[in-house]
């Protein structure tokens, strides 16, 4: 199933937000709902009690899981290739409100992008750090949040701070299983990035 041209027009490129003061951030991405599990693991909320707002780095496949992490914070959410009809799967709604293929988030303007895919390492002969940042957030982030490859990561390349929060039900493309999960703190502009494993 494909979408159709006038749904794929609704869906947005990049929203922006701006947020003030500290904020303490979890970070999650490929859920893989419902092909890993029914359900996000008991184990994923008690690790985000107490966060100030979650991002999910895309592959929610089931756009549910937005509305169960909201029961813990605020949700914004970006699309993966497999909430776009990948490989038959459904195609996330176009008119979800947390919704883009990316976001942008300034916070007392230390500016956090949100993407699904954005490799640690440039690919060699392939797009800089500058050119996707350019495409993805029109212009110069300080800390990129990233899925994907379902292998957490934190790192700093190019000057910026590159944050994979892993999966928290397919960690390392493996069995399901209880993965990872990211935090970034935001504290007076400086942000601070781990990896938490789920037990």
């Amino acid at each position: 199933m494909f979408p159709h041209a006038d749904d794929a027009d609704r869906r947005r490129w990049l929203d922006r937000h701006v947020f003030y003061g500290d904020l303490l951030i979890g970070l999650v991405s490929d859920t893989h709902i419902p092909e890993a599990r029914a359900s996000l693991w008991d184990e994923v909320y008690a690790a985000l009690r107490g966060v100030d707002l979650i991002l999910h780095a895309g592959d929610m496949h089931d756009v549910a899981v937005l509305d169960w992490l909201e029961a813990v914070a605020p949700v914004l959410g970006v699309r993966g290739n497999g909430d776009d009809g990948s490989s038959g799967r459904p195609i996330a709604p176009a008119d979800d409100p947390r919704l883009a293929y990316n976001q942008l988030l300034d916070i007392d303007g230390l500016l956090v992008g949100m993407t699904h895919d954005f490799p640690e390492h440039p690919y060699p002969g392939g797009a800089t750090h500058a050119q996707r940042m350019e495409r993805h957030f029109a212009g110069r982030v300080h800390v990129v949040v990233a899925g994907d490859t379902h292998v957490p990561t934190v790192v700093r390349s190019d000057g910026i701070l590159i944050v994979n929060s892993g999966s928290p039900t397919y960690p390392r493309n493996l069995q399901t299983q209880l993965g990872t999960l990211g935090f970034l703190a935001v504290r007076e502009g400086r942000p601070e990035a781990w990896i938490e494993q789920l037990h």
